[in-house]
């Protein structure tokens, strides 16, 4: 597959980059691409939730009355959950919820989700980026350029770069990645793949 590269003036430069057909053209995997996903988003939870159980509520444990003869139902002590108050049966406990998957699996995840991009023509390529200075408004004429104003953006290059980090972070759909670094959720996660020359040289060779 091949596509137009534009420059950062948003005009076609007559040349060509070559998309490699083992990374943006196979049969999409799916099922990988949901366990991939699932793994981010897992990770990404802190697992610090809790709430007190009966024997960690704050309260007496004499019992209430006794146990027959009352009339009513038998009860325990105050901390009782079925009492306003009380603590809470089998509630939250820390935990963690990341969990393992094959280098593989994710690899052909990464590349399912490449090639959907590419079969949306969600994918622009662009010569390697030159910001005059690290400001927002440098970004920000640049998405217009290409027509990528007001939409989820993911800009991949081939290093970090500061000036195009510093342009970029105040705008709230922006996000930049490396291509050493992109992933199934993030390469997803978006209404536009612009990947800088140099970037895609990295993920063609993943």
């Amino acid at each position: 597959m091949e596509l137009a590269i534009y420059n950062q003036e948003g005009q076609d430069t007559g040349r060509k980059a070559t998309l490699n057909d083992e990374v943006f053209a196979i049969e999409p995997n799916e099922h990988a691409v949901y366990l991939d996903v699932k793994q981010f988003l897992a990770n990404q939870r802190q697992g610090t939730h809790k709430s007190k159980e009966r024997s960690e509520v704050s309260g007496s444990t004499r019992k209430l009355h006794k146990q027959k003869g009352g009339g009513g139902s038998r009860i325990g002590d105050i901390n009782s959950p079925v009492l306003v108050g009380g603590g809470r049966v089998f509630g939250p406990r820390p935990r963690d919820y990341r969990f393992k998957l094959n280098r593989k699996l994710k690899e052909l995840a990464r590349k399912s989700a490449l090639t959907i991009k590419a079969q949306a023509n969600e994918i622009i390529v662009v010569e390697d980026l030159k910001f005059a200075a690290a400001k927002t408004k440098e970004y920000v004429k640049f998405a217009k350029n290409l027509k990528v104003d007001g939409k989820k953006v993911l800009v991949v290059l081939a290093d970090k770069n500061n000036d195009v980090y510093l342009s970029m972070r105040n705008v709230p759909d922006a996000r930049l990645m490396t291509a050493s670094d992109i992933n199934t959720y993030a390469v997803l996660n978006n209404n536009a793949l612009i990947l800088t020359e140099s970037g895609l040289a990295v993920i063609n060779n993943i």
